[in-house]
């Protein structure tokens, strides 16, 4: 019998408690052992919820219980979350997390907590939901040498901009994504790109071996996207997709940033629509792979968190190796250097500082403002150019 504690029962807590519940022999198959859920933790009681009775307020309590062998943090964020995860890892305990932020912000510290103590630190939820990736990462493609990571990781942005594509204005499109439960009321970490950064710093870690902290990646959101972006776009034979990516440079150094790309619509990539999410994994043995599949949800993302928890049960005393080296400030290159094509937006007349372009517009269909695609340049090489013509927007092509 492996006993199990859930800090936090919220959206993803209450599912990995219901598809424990609901796929008790099979999990208990899969782990080769019964897996029993004995405490909950939360400030609130649920006195109509069928896990009531396990539902405890004192942390102490499974902090301080032997029986407890896998702590299951769904509290988000990185403040009680992270104390209690060191607690609970300190205390001999593995720990399963969906918490991005957390992984992205002290994944290194925590991993090296779970090593000492010959313990496991699982976070499969924490990219894609329920998208197998980080185990895939470790085991499946760990002959490969990565050489670039990168997708569409966050399905609130992929959501509002497949709507926008099919003419639905952005504030129209985001409300549509709240009131279906894909968006927060406070939406700013999908809209500005943060819960992507977070997730592309997870898979940058992992596909190249040393910490990727969010701080360190060049970051934007799909705020200065509008319909005509679309438009244009579409009918050049382009999506535009907010993307992250990891990518090797010279050197071993890593390039991450996150940002809106013109995807072109013969990518499988450009056809990963609503709340869907798309993961590009490049190898040197394998090629090209595509991990595609919902990047959130409540039982999606539970049973990614319950896979976690079977994997634990089967190696309590054969530690697996998820792992990454200290973050190094000369590890991460600079992404502006990186060089391709660029769409721009520009008042009339902007095109003639980019040099020879493929325009996508003219003063016939768009009077107010020019539209096209540059030769390949860098960012630092293209943002004098943007200011000096007022350019209204500019997003890479991912080619």
């Amino acid at each position: 019998m492996v006993h199990v504690a859930i800090l936090g029962f919220g959206v993803v807590g209450s599912g990995v408690a219901e598809v424990l519940e609901k796929n008790t022999e099979k999990i208990a198959f899969s782990a080769a052992a019964e897996i029993s859920l004995k405490y909950i933790l939360d400030l609130q009681d649920f006195p109509g919820s069928p896990f009531a009775d396990r539902v405890i307020h004192d942390f102490k309590r499974i902090e301080q219980d032997p029986e407890i062998q896998i702590v299951v943090e769904t509290i988000g964020g990185t403040g009680v979350a992270y104390e209690f995860t060191k607690r609970c890892l300190l205390a001999g305990k593995s720990v399963v997390t969906s918490n991005k932020e957390l992984v992205a912000i002290h994944g290194y510290e925590l991993l090296s907590i779970a090593v000492e103590n010959n313990l496991n630190y699982f976070f499969e939820a924490s990219v894609g939901g329920g998208i197998p990736i980080v185990r895939p990462l470790c085991q499946c493609l760990a002959a490969n040498e990565i050489s670039e990571v990168y997708g569409i990781l966050n399905g609130t942005t992929n959501y509002i901009l497949s709507h926008m594509a099919a003419g639905v204005d952005f504030d129209s499109a985001l409300r549509q994504a709240q009131e279906l439960g894909y968006a927060e009321a406070d939406p700013t970490a999908d809209i500005a790109g943060h819960d992507a950064c977070r997730k592309i710093c997870i898979l940058g870690s992992l596909s190249f071996g040393h910490h990727i902290h969010p701080d360190q990646v060049y970051t934007e959101g799909i705020d200065k996207v509008a319909l005509q972006d679309i438009y244009y776009a579409k009918q050049a034979g382009w999506r535009i997709k907010l993307l992250g990516r990891a990518i090797r440079r010279a050197g071993d150094t890593v390039a991450v940033y996150v940002a809106p790309h013109l995807v072109s619509t013969e990518s499988i990539l450009a056809n990963v629509d609503d709340v869907f999410n798309g993961i590009m994994v490049k190898g040197n043995a394998i090629g090209d792979v595509m991990f595609y599949g919902p990047g959130a949800g409540k039982l999606p993302t539970a049973s990614a968190v319950v896979a976690d928890i079977i994997d634990c049960a089967k190696h309590f005393h054969a530690r697996k190796y998820i792992d990454w080296l200290e973050g190094d400030s000369r590890f991460v290159a600079d992404p502006r250097a990186l060089v391709t094509r660029w769409y721009v937006r520009t008042p009339p007349g902007g095109e003639k500082a980019f040099g020879q372009v493929d325009l996508l517009s003219c003063a016939e269909t768009a009077p107010a403002d020019t539209v096209f695609l540059t030769p390949p340049m860098s960012q630092v090489e293209i943002q004098p150019k943007l200011e000096a013509t007022n350019a209204i927007c500019a997003f890479r092509v991912l080619e």
